[in-house]
């Protein structure tokens, strides 16, 4: 053969080759798994958004949700590489800082931690302070060692004899005209109306001075120092589902939500997305200019000197470490809002 016909055959093979590589590698997603804190719900909604309706492949990534629940340990099995993000919480995150686990925290997805405490409609509650006039308060122990410490240092007439743990069961605070219930703003009141026949008053604690961030994308200080480049896909894929979650045509998800927990209704789920929009659960503060997701120093910050001012942290452990804020604010997705 020619030389020249020889170059050029070995040109028309190499651009042969090339685009076979172009085309495998378009093809080639990075496999990566989400473990979320409960069974499947619409508080989850955006994550099973961009799975069901192709946000994550968009992004090159295939994405696995691994459901939690009561017997799951999906913190654990972040810790242990087995997932490589997880639906962690700030003051878990410096918890691992603490224990010298190095996690981080590269999204909050909730501005508002949903966390209420849930009071009798007609026992002259109209404010969260009124609440320290009850003789019991419903509360896990979790509650009681942190927000509860909390309401006590900055509202008057809080106290430990109202402390009754609470076991998941509604029925004991709807006996109870004196007593306040602890919840979750998306579940236990429409639960309670349904199992009493009256709305329960609700209490925001984030409205009311204790706001942290919730429903993080947390993951392994490797992913971010190894794979930064996934843990930003990640993020950005998740935060445009969010927008498509609330926004858009949201049921092929809250079909995968109802496959993977049979248990919850259309009805607990549209309850549950109408309260998320009524109080700015997913959008309020930075989120709302900057975009779902938004987490700012100043803000971890705050929460941090609050837990410091009530023994649950120490002054000097290093709470940066728990989070980085280089991954959001960046306005991802906010054109899908409709």
């Amino acid at each position: 053969m020619h030389s020249s016909l020889k170059i050029k055959a070995f040109a028309v093979t190499l651009g042969v080759s090339a685009a076979f590589s172009a085309t495998t590698q378009a093809y080639a997603l990075d496999e990566v798994s989400y473990g979320t804190n409960w069974l499947a719900q619409a508080e989850h909604g955006g994550f099973y958004q961009a799975v069901a309706d192709g946000t994550y492949e968009k992004y090159g990534l295939k994405v696995t949700i691994v459901q939690g629940g009561p017997n799951a340990a999906n913190r654990s099995l972040l810790i242990a590489g087995k997932v490589d993000f997880y639906m962690g919480s700030p003051l878990s995150e410096m918890d691992a800082v603490k224990e010298g686990i190095p996690l981080v925290d590269v999204a909050a997805i909730f501005q508002k931690d949903p966390q209420v405490l849930l009071a009798h409609p007609d026992q002259g509650i109209d404010t969260f302070a009124d609440l320290a006039k009850l003789d019991t308060i419903f509360m896990g122990k979790d509650g009681y060692v942190t927000y509860f410490e909390w309401m006590k240092k900055n509202y008057e007439g809080f106290k430990d004899e109202q402390y009754k743990p609470y076991t998941f069961n509604p029925a004991p605070f709807i006996a109870d005209p004196k007593s306040a219930q602890q919840g979750y703003l998306t579940s236990e009141p429409f639960e309670i109306e349904k199992q009493a026949g009256w709305a329960p008053k609700v209490f925001l604690l984030a409205d009311n001075g204790y706001n942290p961030y919730s429903t993080m994308i947390t993951t392994t200080a490797t992913m971010v120092e190894t794979k930064s480049d996934v843990v930003q896909r990640f993020v950005d894929a998740s935060v445009e589902g969010w927008y498509n979650y609330l926004y858009g045509d949201n049921k092929a998800a809250n079909d995968l939500i109802k496959k993977d927990n049979p248990e919850i209704t259309d009805g607990q789920i549209e309850y549950s997305i109408a309260k998320m929009k009524e109080y700015g659960i997913v959008e309020s503060g930075e989120a709302l200019d900057k975009g779902i997701g938004c987490m700012t120093e100043e803000r971890y910050k705050k929460f941090f000197d609050d837990m410091v001012s009530i023994g649950v942290q120490s002054a000097d452990l290093d709470y940066t470490k728990a989070f980085t804020t280089k991954y959001v604010c960046k306005g991802v997705g906010m054109a899908l809002k409709k």
